[in-house]
């Protein structure tokens, strides 16, 4: 990411030495590393955004502009959660549990049928397995698992949010309690106890129904609204990011599944100015949004939705019948589909760039309806940047012992019979190496790797989030014209190849490497013609595509329908034209017809 004018030009002076466009990642990572900002103010890209193209901005409430406190708010969740479950039947005993914040890590795999917690990398390969507490070795987990590989599939459930948090380790005290206490014999699937079975799946489903029941009960939100600044952080930087949104000629709205009266507190506390008795409103939290939608009921906002009604904000209470016309500002609106949405506010897809949390109900399902430009916050965030900073030597080490195996095993092809021993005590220094990264960020490792290897939850950000940050604050950190550049990505083969290297081979489809580029395609078509019949009249067709003159890629460009047309415009390329040397010749029928064929190219033929 270029961050100002004297990197720019330093950047394209780069790219004028062919060598420097082949480098490899490492390279590129040093180049893109100077910036303005310091690192908790930054936004990172993984695709290319100018905020310029942007007309709305969306946002989400929880977790989003309502960020909050960890670990008192889960600590809360935690212990509503054990009451509800204690209702449900299970032992008095678990009212013990306390919550452990450097155990549950978002990003995990449940297992319900042998309830493990699993953490994967992006395809699918097992990184750890937990069950309960207990971290199951390389041979236990074959036992269970026999490729270390498993499918996403109604067996799985995916913890992709900040709320799983106290779940994921509830769950993980259950299982560790029935695995545990005498009274009960852990199965496969499931603890047994006399008679009875209690299985896996059954514990997450309680564990799992008891969220909701919270949640739905308003217990927990009662809780939080009477201690607001104990659970919920306030930024004074938030009004203003609002607000230099809107001076900038962009419409915002807020998008949230939770109810009006949760909303219209939280909010409050976020937004609203007071006058100094600190009872009179001077500013309504309303006024800083165009559209304010509640109850959205994520992600089947962004499928076929529920019914779009009108709130009556000093009531709470819907009107009647389904609404049906222009979104007005200061007004509430609940439900509805983002297709509907979309036609009342004007918006195109491309030109809505929405802040959320939920990786999955947020962010991939806008992405996927509707194109939305999308910008994940990642409170966890910070807490990497700052490991992965203070602990960059250790990455370094596992990058060097990976380079080392490919160096000791160059020299060897098929006629070798054995590889050096060496190999599998640099494997063990890596898993060392590994083990000590992963121990630095928490019991389960970072959010976004185990050692070299990212994980699920780290592609899922990197091909549906176009940028993301820690806070969504960090906006007001750049300009309203800024251009976010994602960092060029080298494939391997682009990447480990020595660009000085020769390349003393035969492309696939060169029949004859003697001959350049151009001389080979015109004596394909002429031999292609031989058999071409004569016409009796004359026509006049292209036998094949000429060279394009201009741009032909469009995808660092959300433009509208006008600069589309003017980019179009032919004059605008003269000095692509005078670099390239090289036109396809055009072969016309008329041409062969009249056995009109040069000599040179007759001879090149045979």
């Amino acid at each position: 990411m270029i961050e100002n004018q004297e990197d720019f030009a330093s950047e394209m002076k780069r790219t004028d030495h062919p060598r420097e466009t082949l480098s490899s990642d490492a390279d590129i990572r040093k180049r893109n590393m100077k910036t303005k900002r310091e690192p908790g103010h930054r936004i990172f890209v993984n695709r290319s955004l100018q905020l310029d193209r942007i007309k709305f901005y969306g946002f989400d409430m929880d977790y989003t502009l309502a960020l909050y406190k960890s670990p008192e708010f889960e600590e809360l969740t935690f212990q509503q959660v054990l009451e509800t479950l204690i209702e449900l039947g299970y032992p008095e005993q678990i009212r013990e549990f306390v919550y452990d914040r450097t155990f549950p890590l978002r990003g995990l795999w449940y297992d319900k049928f042998y309830g493990n917690l699993l953490k994967v990398d992006s395809y699918g390969n097992i990184l750890t397995v937990v069950h309960g507490f207990k971290f199951l070795n390389g041979h236990e987990v074959r036992q269970l698992y026999p490729n270390k590989y498993i499918t996403l599939d109604d067996r799985i459930y995916v913890f992709y949010t900040l709320f799983n948090l106290p779940e994921i380790y509830l769950i993980a005290c259950l299982i560790d309690y029935f695995s545990s206490v005498a009274t009960y014999v852990e199965d496969r699937t499931g603890v047994i106890y006399g008679e009875n079975i209690l299985s896996f799946r059954a514990i997450f489903n309680d564990v799992r129904n008891s969220i909701d029941r919270v949640h739905q009960r308003d217990k927990l939100k009662e809780t939080v609204c009477e201690n607001i600044d104990k659970y919920v952080h306030k930024n004074d930087q938030l009004p203003v990011l609002l607000d230099r949104i809107r001076s900038h000629n962009a419409k915002t709205f807020l998008l949230t599944n939770s109810e009006y009266w949760y909303t219209d507190k939280l909010m409050t506390y976020l937004l609203t100015v007071y006058d100094d008795d600190s009872k009179t409103i001077k500013r309504d939290w309303k006024s800083y949004f165009d559209y304010i939608l509640v109850d959205a009921q994520k992600p089947l906002f962004f499928a076929e939705g529920t019914t779009l009604r009108i709130i009556d904000p000093n009531t709470g209470s819907m009107k009647l019948g389904s609404y049906a016309g222009q979104l007005q500002q200061n007004e509430v609106y609940s439900g509805g589909s983002c297709e509907v949405v979309s036609k009342l506010i004007g918006s195109m897809g491309k030109d809505v760039l929405y802040v959320g949390d939920h990786i999955f109900g947020d962010i991939i399902k806008s992405k996927k309806q509707k194109a939305w430009r999308t910008m994940l916050v990642v409170p966890e965030l910070n807490h990497e940047l700052k490991v992965f900073h203070d602990k960059r030597e250790l990455f370094n080490t596992l990058e060097t012992l990976d380079t080392s195996i490919s160096e000791l095993l160059r020299s060897f092809d098929m006629t070798s019979n054995q590889g050096p021993d060496a190999v599998n005590k640099i494997k063990h220094k890596i898993q060392e190496c590994t083990h000590e990264l992963d121990m630095n960020f928490g019991l389960l490792g970072s959010l976004f790797r185990t050692g070299s290897r990212q994980t699920h939850f780290a592609s899922q950000v990197t091909r549906y989030a176009d940028i993301y940050a820690s806070t969504v604050v960090n906006l007001v950190y750049y300009p309203f014209f800024y251009f976010f550049r994602a960092v060029p990505q080298l494939m391997p083969h682009e990447s480990t190849v020595d660009p000085e290297e020769p390349m003393d081979f035969k492309s696939w489809g060169e029949d004859n490497e003697s001959l350049p580029f151009d001389r080979r395609r015109s004596t394909f078509a002429q031999s292609s013609s031989s058999s071409t019949p004569h016409l009796a009249h004359k026509l006049s067709i292209q036998t094949h595509p000429d060279l394009p003159l201009h741009v032909t890629h469009d995808h660092d460009d959300d433009g509208d329908e006008d600069e589309d047309s003017a980019a179009a415009d032919p004059d605008i390329d003269i000095e692509l034209r005078s670099r390239i040397t090289y036109t396809p010749p055009k072969r016309k029928i008329e041409q062969i017809a009249n056995g009109n064929v040069e000599k040179k190219d007759e001879n090149t033929s045979k």
